[in-house]
């Protein structure tokens, strides 16, 4: 008897467990029933997509019925989406155009998003702005020991971005200041930092690119940016294709299929295609197995492995430059890049084969000495890389058992430099191969 209950129970187990892998539907939720009502009024036809939490991804969007390629995923209309020209025709319009100098369109929806959180009940925009996220986790909103533990590029950027937010922060507070009149409270409470902290991020993970004319009360920056709600709900995956871009005819945002899609299983669309870093730096996000993701190696670390002795170094130093070969070196799925074995070549070039300098750029042998000094270079390289990726993985389990409050935030840094571990091993494997094979 016992057996056959535990069997039972089993198979209960697998089709809980399936239902969840599949999706749990969240339609059925208040915030969602109130947004989908806003865009119906707003001219969206229901389609046959339903808010859901995978166990993978969290929130996305699960399809009611199969999609096939060609398939039209969603037709967002004009009307729901957020762009400058929405800004522009609120009350905050008239303030913008006589703001000088002109403010930026990424200000403009900071600005309108921040406003329209703060009206509350107030704003129109309130069924949008109750399912966004109330924190992200882009690398300018982690804590100083959680950037610590990002690799050494994308710690540099991570530093840019919180930097750019607290320039633009510093900028802005003069043209907040001027919105005063439309505010019964003080503007310097309601545009604070950590308000503008939150719109920048919304704005950087949730646009879709979609041009707007050219207007002269904006700075020159590119006006390309749209908040698009319910669409905005599509998760990324690497391993799918899709076509995007507004429909002059139709008036609307669409997004078409180039590939299948199960019932009930998650919807995904492509933002492009990104390493893992860049998904971190841009979206606050790590894939899982991404097939574009890669490992970077700084100019300064290469640079570590040539004698500064070398009479010519500063000569291939500057080629390099000159031919951009000291950004974008990396490890991938398959091995050293040829960008980076190319630098390697270059810089491992022996005083009299130093003329040749232009045959390897095009990507021709100059002498067996020189390949194989590039191998075992980029294989201490990598060997290094490895020992560094595995002491911040080693960091951030110490970290994650003191610091409770950044579990989420070491989680996904955690993920990242497991997933970079993987391509380091894969690559010393192959430097290895080859090296066999010499």
């Amino acid at each position: 008897m016992k057996k056959s209950r535990g069997r039972t129970s089993r198979k209960r187990r697998r089709k809980h467990l399936k239902s969840f892998m599949d999706g749990v539907n969240c339609s059925h939720k208040l915030e969602y029933i109130k947004l989908k009502k806003w865009l119906k009024e707003r001219g969206f036809e229901d389609s046959n997509l339903r808010p859901a939490e995978f166990w993978e991804t969290g929130r996305g969007l699960m399809t009611t019925k199969a999609l096939q390629a060609g398939d039209l995923i969603i037709s967002l209309p004009e009307k729901c989406l957020l762009t400058t020209g929405t800004v522009l025709s609120s009350y905050l319009g008239g303030h913008i155009v006589k703001w000088k100098p002109p403010v930026s369109p990424l200000l403009a929806l900071c600005t309108f998003l921040i406003a329209e959180k703060h009206a509350g009940e107030k704003s129109p925009w309130k069924p949008y702005l109750d399912v966004l996220p109330k924190t992200y986790t882009c690398p300018a909103c982690l804590e100083p020991d959680v950037i610590n533990l990002l690799p050494k590029p994308l710690k540099q950027k991570a530093q840019e971005q919180k930097m750019m937010i607290q320039e633009l922060f510093t900028s802005s507070k003069a043209f907040f200041s001027s919105l005063q009149p439309l505010f019964a409270e003080n503007t310097g409470t309601i545009f604070n930092y950590s308000a503008l902290e939150w719109a920048w991020c919304t704005i950087n993970t949730r646009t879709i690119y979609m041009k707007q004319p050219r207007r002269e009360c904006f700075s020159l920056e590119p006006d390309v940016y749209a908040l698009a709600p319910y669409l905005d709900l599509l998760n990324h995956s690497p391993n799918v294709q899709v076509k995007a871009a507004f429909n002059e005819r139709m008036r609307s945002y669409e997004i078409w299929t180039n590939s299948q899609c199960k019932k009930h299983q998650e919807v995904f669309i492509c933002y492009g295609p990104h390493d893992n870093q860049r998904l971190l730096l841009e979206y606050g996000f790590v894939a899982m197995n991404n097939p574009h993701s890669s490992v970077y190696v700084s100019a300064d670390t290469l640079l570590k492995y040539f004698s500064p002795l070398d009479k010519q170094r500063e000569a291939k130093i500057s080629i390099l430059k000159d031919h951009d070969f000291l950004e974008n070196l990396t490890f991938g799925g398959e091995g050293p890049s040829w960008r980076l074995l190319t630098a390697l070549k270059m810089l491992s070039l022996g005083p009299d084969e130093f003329a040749c300098w232009r045959r390897i750029l095009l990507g021709e042998v100059v002498s067996a000495r020189n390949e194989q000094q590039a191998l075992d270079t980029a294989a201490k390289i990598c060997q290094v890389l490895i020992e560094e990726t595995q002491h911040a993985l080693l960091q951030i389990s110490q970290l994650k058992r003191d610091r409770e409050n950044l579990k989420p935030h070491l989680a996904l840094v955690e993920m990242l430099r497991s997933e970079d571990l993987k391509i380091l091993q894969k690559s010393a494997e192959i430097l290895c191969n080859l090296n066999l094979g010499t």
